[in-house]
């Protein structure tokens, strides 16, 4: 495939050196957009030197007076990374006054956008209005890490690793819609059970891997419904998002969207309990300690376990022991398809992380691990399996 790797003026810019050299090595035909701030950062010569073609800076330093055009109507797929608030502001607003903004308005291939910047400016409103203005418009966005970032802050906007990246380029040269027909329901993020107006119970699943498996489902061709927890990630291009608070209220949109579901994945981190009579008014701090009675919560996954007919049911088990035993018996317990067991307790896995590493048990009696990974890998590897154990279900079932 022919790319446009655009490079924003950000300290990321460094990574994009990585970036071009696993797209070489990809195969893919590499030629490199500076912004005049990106060479703050980075030489153009290193970006020459990597793809063996002139780096495309300067407007008005060109050979042809159109040269933007022809060179939007050469490549097939224009990458930002990293792509900085003011560049997602400019590709918002339709602003043109550089060679990549110029460049932009031109292109009319598939855009994805790699965002990198300080964790404030990231969060800020307006970066946020920017970034649903761009997913609207249908671009790909490669969501930013979390982590230390160069500010000497810590939290998200860091740029995404070039691994990750070059995966997410990777799917979009070579799409498989191996889901078109089917619909598929995912539940993600976490729930919020409220203990007074103010405070909640809740816990610190980000939503990344539900968000995954529905930005992969829906890259493969099918209609997908995502109920979601309170998450702070962009909704996935093409997917139907149904926002929640509660584990009742998640309880109800998923047996309110569960007709004609093909394959209903239960992603969430659903809080264990709440409080059945919450009050009306802030519960007052004192010296006295509180006890909170608490209920169950509805259990959706083994509701749908005890509804499920033709659609094939995939459940979570995030555990930090046995995690084996731990997901089989909850395959059987809840009538489920499949399992996808993790591990949370290591801190650079799982919750609020980018990668994950799951352990995949099955209702063939199979276990497949699946190692370490970003979780938009992980998402395509689960949907992989996913299709092939319904396969061999509906040969064991002699249909």
């Amino acid at each position: 495939m022919k790319v446009l790797l655009a490079v924003g003026g950000g300290i990321a810019a460094y990574k994009s050196a990585e970036l071009v050299r696993l797209l070489m090595q990809q195969g893919h035909q590499v030629q490199v957009v500076m912004t005049r701030a990106a060479e703050e950062f980075v030489r153009p010569l290193t970006f020459a030197a990597l793809t063996g073609r002139k780096v495309l800076t300067n407007l008005f330093a060109i050979e042809s007076a159109i040269e933007h055009i022809a060179v939007a109507q050469e490549h097939e797929l224009l990458v930002i990374a990293p792509a900085t608030a003011d560049l997602m502001a400019k590709l918002a607003h339709g602003l043109a006054d550089d060679f990549l903004t110029t460049l932009y308005l031109a292109f009319t291939g598939p855009v994805l956008l790699a965002p990198a910047m300080n964790v404030n400016m990231w969060q800020h409103p307006a970066t946020q209005a920017n970034l649903a203005t761009l997913v609207k418009r249908g671009h790909t966005i490669v969501e930013p890490g979390s982590g230390y970032l160069a500010c000497g802050m810590s939290g998200p906007g860091r740029l995404a690793d070039p691994e990750i990246i070059a995966a997410a380029i990777e799917r979009a040269a070579h799409p498989r819609r191996d889901l078109e027909g089917e619909t598929v329901l995912i539940t993600a993020g976490p729930t919020q059970e409220p203990l007074d107006p103010v405070r909640y119970i809740s816990n610190r699943s980000s939503g990344k891997m539900g968000y995954a498996l529905a930005d992969a489902a829906a890259a493969r061709g099918a209609r997908v419904m995502l109920i979601s927890g309170p998450v702070h990630l962009a909704p996935p291009r093409g997917v139907e998002v149904v926002g929640v608070r509660t584990a009742a209220e998640m309880r109800d949109q998923v047996m309110q969207h569960l007709p004609g579901a093909d394959i209903v994945i239960k992603a969430a981190a659903v809080a264990d309990f709440h409080l059945s009579k919450v009050p009306d008014h802030k519960v007052k701090k004192t010296a006295a300690r509180i006890s909170l009675e608490l209920d169950p919560t509805p259990d959706i996954l083994a509701e749908l376990g005890r509804k499920k007919g033709d659609f094939l049911l995939v459940g979570f088990a995030a555990e930090t022991q046995n995690l084996q035993q731990e997901a089989r018996r909850k395959l059987e317990s809840k009538n489920c398809d499949m399992v996808v067991g993790n591990l949370v307790g290591a801190s650079d896995l799982g919750f609020e992380s980018d990668e994950n590493e799951v352990v995949l048990t099955l209702r063939t009696g199979e276990t497949i691990a699946l190692p370490r990974a970003s979780k938009r890998a992980i998402a395509d590897r689960i949907f992989d399996e996913v299709l092939n154990l319904r396969l061999a279900l509906h040969a064991a079932n002699g249909r």
